[in-house]
């Protein structure tokens, strides 16, 4: 029972780490939260995708990608276009500076917000590097009965974090009820997004 509890703590540790940051996917769970549109189908997706991606990687698909370098090259170049178009948006939307109303609706269907969500996740590399290769070496270290136990504490504190995201971002409703806090968001957004987009750019050919 200890080396299960151990494991699993590792993976949610682990995850809860990588997973904390300022991204493309993080943002844009943080948008739709604000906007209280499809969050239970955005957190359960980004939840799904994470679950799965880790699973993978301890399966030893990160072995595969480590010998594939082009094809980190085709995701970055990929993802890079795709970044860089959804930052502009943002700076469009934040040139706009038109107040965004945060009741509930659906000014987007939901099978375009889960194939732009779709995007953030698979076509970002760094999304490889941190779910497939960084956990999924980590998982690999255990002893094969123990990995399933890794997944789900990583699984775990992914689920934690997208459902405070999703359904925690509501708290700041106020705040965004005002035009500049908008504008504020979304230059952060593109400005994260261009940047994410130039990165990429550079380790492609690198």
């Amino acid at each position: 029972m200890n080396s299960i509890t151990a494991t699993y703590s590792a993976g949610f540790a682990l995850c809860a780490a990588l997973i904390v940051a300022i991204g493309a996917q993080n943002l844009f769970v943080l948008r739709q939260g604000l906007l209280r549109r499809h969050v239970l189908a955005v957190v359960g997706f980004c939840i799904a995708a994470d679950a799965s991606l880790i699973a993978v990687g301890v399966s030893g698909v990160a072995a595969f990608l480590k010998s594939m370098p082009q094809l980190t090259r085709i995701l970055s170049l990929g993802g890079a276009m795709f970044l860089g178009w959804y930052g502009l948006l943002a700076f469009r939307r934040m040139a706009q500076g038109e107040a965004v109303s945060v009741d509930a609706g659906s000014a987007q269907s939901l099978g375009k917000v889960l194939s732009t969500l779709a995007g953030f996740t698979f076509l970002n590399p760094h999304v490889y590097l941190d779910t497939v290769l960084l956990m999924g070496a980590a998982g690999a270290t255990h002893p094969a009965p123990l990995r399933p136990f890794f997944i789900a504490g990583a699984a775990s504190a992914s689920a934690c974090w997208f459902a405070l995201l999703g359904y925690g971002a509501r708290l700041l409703a106020p705040l965004f009820a005002r035009p500049a806090a908008w504008r504020v968001l979304d230059a952060i957004v593109g400005t994260t997004m261009l940047a994410m987009a130039a990165m990429l750019v550079v380790t492609a050919f690198h």
